[in-house]
């Protein structure tokens, strides 16, 4: 019976919000417009992974060599996990997109794709909606979302300058915003 109950927790996770991990190949979901938040919604954080350590499990950096994120110590690191059929991922790239630009020396901010086509559906997309200063690492084979136990998309952690987990938020938010900075703070951000 306790073997059931991270499942359960997963599961839960998921029908709580947020998009869920692809199945399998699906029709990429770029063309819909992202519906509007109300303005007064705040993004809960989970603080219940915090002094766990950046993930060790080997993904493909933005050159597509292997690479670990636990490798980026010494300065913050903010890892986003998003996918292109994920509309608050869309949504949210640019503002991330924008904070890592403001951000640069002080904070890493990693874009992790978990789109199992990887750059199959990853370069077309990012043709359409060019980063300015974010680069995207993949991860093709859930190598982040099992250890980290996030079952829904996007999903944002922050780690400390040590590589420990100070918070995570499990839904889209504005980076650029107030309420990103006071989070951010929490790290030395």
């Amino acid at each position: 019976m306790r073997r059931l109950a991270p499942l359960s927790v997963l599961l839960l996770t998921a029908i709580a919000g947020g998009c869920h991990k692809q199945a399998g190949p699906a029709p990429q979901a770029e063309d819909v417009a992202p519906q509007p938040q109300p303005a007064a919604t705040q993004a809960a954080t989970d603080t219940s992974n915090a002094g766990k350590g950046l993930p060790t499990a080997e993904i493909t950096d933005p050159t597509g060599a292997p690479a670990k994120l636990s490798d980026l110590k010494g300065k913050p690191v903010l890892v986003n996990l998003w996918a292109t059929w994920c509309v608050p991922c869309v949504k949210e790239l640019p503002t991330l997109d924008a904070l890592a630009a403001r951000e640069a020396g002080k904070l890493q901010v990693v874009v992790v794709n978990e789109d199992l086509e990887g750059p199959r559906a990853v370069q077309p997309f990012l043709k359409r909606r060019p980063l300015k200063t974010l680069k995207t690492w993949m991860d093709t084979s859930n190598a982040l979302m099992i250890p980290l136990k996030t079952a829904s998309l996007p999903t944002t952690i922050l780690y400390d300058a040590n590589g420990k987990e100070v918070w995570r938020v499990s839904r889209d938010l504005d980076w650029t915003g107030a309420q990103a900075k006071a989070l951010l703070a929490q790290a030395g951000a």
